[in-house]
């Protein structure tokens, strides 16, 4: 079963892998505090959060054995997909038993597909609405089994169609391709759906997706969906102080320095600057972004990220919904049993049942 939730920490999106390698040895050096406001300290233990479920307790020592397994970053692609299509095709088996789900492969536009509709069918006040899931994966890996592990149990509870966007990924492709992808699909879905009646989502480098689609909507005049998720991705590149200390609760030490999206194979030769890479950095362009639902963890490392974003979307006028889960970790909710994975889910179905278009 801890096979199960392997790529939710290393190395999972931002960096984790590599993360390992840049570890300090701050817990070495005597307590203090710098000019700067850097802290060092010795040595420590810190106890797993007392306000995470049982279940998590139980789980959290084994996933992170089983993490250390994972294939470096940097490492031959082929042998990172082919880690996690196995890990990811295991949850979804999993979570097909768990959540029931017609599933069927397609094309939108030229673009590969992937549509789950729940197995009860779907409700009446969701006929006209459709969501968009952006996998994670670390513009690496994650296509089709990655998607279906995030889109399953959305589909199910919340008795809507998800479509998977199987996006071109590095180190093939690179920067904009991911984006003009799911805009593809997106203008195709235009056509038979008001812009209202259609949400995104994604966690991890799908959560940085749907904020850069969302950006390469606006640019091109494209209406906005009706609304939006971010879970455990951001508007802005890794930071702040859970890029830090996620890591050494996490068990891998403190980073000497976090690494950026610039490390990823996907935005070589992109500009970080560029606010269609990182839409924070557009106060006016985040004054036309959709409602937005953002989850984290206080174990993830994009924590502090996500919570700027939020504030960064509240500061531009948009209504927000932040939700952090205590002890949590990396895309914590692609285990389906947890309980914290089970009320993720609820919040996800109630945020797009309040948010999208009647």
């Amino acid at each position: 079963m801890h096979r199960t939730l392997l790529s939710c920490l290393v190395p999972t999106l931002l960096f984790c892998g590599a993360l390992l390698a840049a570890t300090a040895t701050a817990q070495d050096t005597a307590p203090g505090v710098q000019a700067d406001g850097t802290v060092t300290a010795s040595a420590a233990s810190v106890p797993y959060s007392a306000f995470a479920s049982p279940q998590a307790r139980a789980f959290f020592p084994g996933m992170l054995a089983h993490g250390a397994k994972a294939p470096p970053l940097d490492g031959p692609i082929a042998a990172s997909r082919e880690f996690y299509d196995s890990q990811n095709s295991e949850r979804a088996k999993l979570m097909e038993k768990l959540y029931p789900v017609k599933l069927a492969r397609d094309s939108i536009a030229g673009v590969g597909v992937d549509v789950a509709l729940p197995a009860q069918g779907v409700s009446p006040e969701n006929r006209h609405r459709v969501l968009l899931n952006l996998h994670g994966g670390a513009f690496l890996w994650g296509a089709h089994s990655g998607a279906l592990v995030e889109a399953i149990p959305v589909a199910s509870l919340g008795r809507i169609e998800v479509i998977g966007v199987d996006y071109r990924q590095g180190p093939e492709y690179t920067y904009p391709a991911a984006s003009v992808d799911v805009e593809k699909v997106y203008r195709e879905l235009l056509k038979t759906h008001q812009p209202g009646e259609i949400g995104i989502y994604g966690c991890s480098a799908g959560g940085i997706l749907t904020g850069e689609a969302v950006a390469r909507f606006i640019n091109d005049k494209l209406p906005v969906p009706g609304a939006i998720g971010m879970f455990c991705g951001a508007l802005t590149d890794l930071g702040g102080d859970s890029s830090f200390v996620a890591p050494l609760l996490n068990g891998q030490g403190v980073p000497a320095h976090p690494l950026g999206i610039d490390a990823l194979p996907y935005f070589h030769g992109a500009n970080p600057k560029d606010p269609l890479v990182q839409p924070g950095l557009s106060p006016a362009l985040l004054a036309k972004f959709p409602p937005t639902l953002l989850i984290t963890g206080t174990r993830d490392m994009a924590m502090s990220s996500v919570v700027h974003s939020n504030e960064l979307l509240r500061e531009a006028g948009v209504p927000t919904e932040l939700r952090v889960w205590e002890g949590m970790w990396h895309s914590f909710f692609s285990d389906p049993q947890l309980p914290e994975s089970k009320q993720a889910y609820a919040a996800i179905v109630d945020f797009f049942g309040h948010r999208l278009a009647p």
